[in-house]
């Protein structure tokens, strides 16, 4: 497959130049995407300068074009999903929920109001605070959810009156390139930009005068070095980035029940999710059973190939981070660790890595201190609840959590004293376009979804009108102005 355009003011556009994407299933090339020059990327930014002004002129051609664009990419969702599969690894099934995202966040930001907040009425004044397009988005997405990681930028900045050049992962530009050859079907030449490329084409972009916001997903330090990037010239920021997520599991909860619903928010996307589970901590008097069935629910889980039939479980998308997560297990069992089942490899091609728990693991060991983004979960035991509330708080992250208990209101109560952006009770990653996710710490700027998520894409501007001036003596100093 060589037939991937990147789509700059409203047309297809080769390139020069080509770069290999593997299918980490096989590790062969699966196609060439387009490598876009320094005045291409240009171009992408000035059509995206030019599209602005009657873009963000009409709100309700807005709307209707987002709900045209919702039309084009659900009817095209069949195409999407075996690329989505071949260029990322995971299986045909979740590929087919990722296909539907696109549509979801266009049709739910087409619907939701721009609002306007009167802060004051009165005699005197009339205040109100509005909301206005920032200008044009520079957007860098992630590898592990391609789609998404676009949609969830692209639908509120265009939604309100933005418009955006986005630069997708080098691992998976496919799918990417392919959302926005349909949306040139539907929106305006230069609403959406989009241009594959190198981690240099992302630097290069960021970096641009012109954009006036940045969002980003991906690691802290890239995020980092993003942040830098748009200081100088005061970007706004949204990023999303790592996160060590803690599971805490209390005294009354039950191990069976709870292991299936903990370890796919652990091992689901291959592990490779920044709000997943990272570690767990359980009582003593349940580490057993619980890690127990979370073997039972490992190896019951199929591992293979996304695109064959049955898979539950795909490969690691690319050599850096199959090479990341062998090293950390391999840190983990030279520091004492126990493998209660995985713990390396799958024999064959493909970055294929067991569905792997660790016990007999703790702080100081780098499975446990750092962000694992792979089929690798530690579970760690404990004898007193404050120690393990500080030790899963005990971390450079703040994204999400979660508590597991058979009565809420206790598990509330852990759950506020818990560090993290979203904090999950018996749940881990219930989310979605209308709530709004982000973090703290060194997880992130900003909220992504949800009407916050929208308003992040806008600069909040005060109007007051005067009112009741006619008669009142004006200071010396403001005569002149009045």
């Amino acid at each position: 497959m060589t037939d991937f355009t990147m789509t700059i003011d409203g047309e297809a556009v080769a390139a020069a130049e080509s770069f290999p994407v593997l299918n980490p299933a096989t590790e062969e090339v699966y196609a060439e995407a387009p490598k876009a020059s320094a005045e291409q990327l240009e171009r992408a930014i000035a059509a995206a300068r030019a599209a602005l002004p009657d873009w963000s002129a009409d709100e309700e051609a807005r709307r209707e074009a987002m709900r045209g664009a919702a039309e084009v990419i659900d009817a095209a969702a069949a195409e999407i999903v075996p690329v989505l599969t071949a260029e990322q690894g995971k299986p045909l099934s979740d590929s087919g929920f990722e296909a539907e995202l696109p549509g979801r966040w266009l049709r739910h930001y087409a619907e939701v109001d721009i609002p306007t907040e009167v802060l004051q009425d009165d005699e005197t004044a009339l205040s109100r605070m509005t909301y206005r397009p920032l200008g044009v988005v520079a957007a860098v997405t992630p590898w592990n959810f391609p789609l998404y990681q676009a949609i969830e930028k692209i639908a509120p900045a265009i939604r309100t009156g933005n418009t955006i050049v986005v630069k997708p992962s080098p691992y998976t530009p496919l799918t990417t390139l392919m959302l926005g050859e349909l949306l040139r079907e539907v929106l305006p030449a230069g609403v959406v930009n989009v241009v594959s490329g190198d981690d240099a084409l992302g630097a290069a972009l960021v970096s641009h005068p012109a954009p006036r916001k940045l969002a980003f997903t991906g690691s802290a330090a890239t995020g980092s070095r993003v942040a830098a990037a748009g200081a100088p010239d005061m970007k706004r920021l949204t990023l999303e980035l790592g996160g060590n997520d803690p599971a805490i599991v209390l005294d009354d909860a039950d191990p069976a029940a709870i292991a299936p619903k903990i370890f796919w928010t652990a091992f689901g996307n291959c592990g490779q999710i920044c709000n997943a589970v990272k570690r767990v901590y359980v009582p003593s008097a349940l580490h057993d059973e619980l890690v127990a069935a979370l073997v039972e629910c490992a190896t019951a889980a199929k591992v293979g190939d996304g695109a064959a039939e049955g898979t539950q479980i795909g490969p690691l998308n690319n050599k850096a981070q199959y090479e990341r997560v062998k090293e950390l297990t391999a840190d983990a069992i030279e520091a004492g660790a126990e493998v209660a089942c995985g713990g390396g490899p799958l024999a064959g091609p493909g970055f294929f890595f067991a569905p792997t728990v660790l016990t007999g693991v703790g702080a100081g060991v780098r499975v446990v201190d750092e962000e694992q983004f792979g089929p690798v979960l530690p579970v760690i035991a404990y004898d007193d609840l404050d120690a393990a509330v500080a030790a899963a708080n005990d971390t450079e992250f703040g994204l999400a959590a979660s508590v597991w208990s058979a009565d809420d209101q206790r598990a509330e109560a852990v759950a506020a004293r818990i560090e993290a952006g979203t904090v999950g009770i018996n749940s881990h990653m219930i989310g979605g376009e209308n709530i709004p996710f982000g973090g703290i710490k060194a997880s992130g700027v900003g909220l992504a979804n949800g009407l916050a998520g929208m308003l992040a894409y806008t600069q909040p501007t005060v109007i007051n009108t005067a009112r009741g001036w006619e008669g009142v003596e004006l200071p010396a100093a403001l005569e002149a102005t009045a």
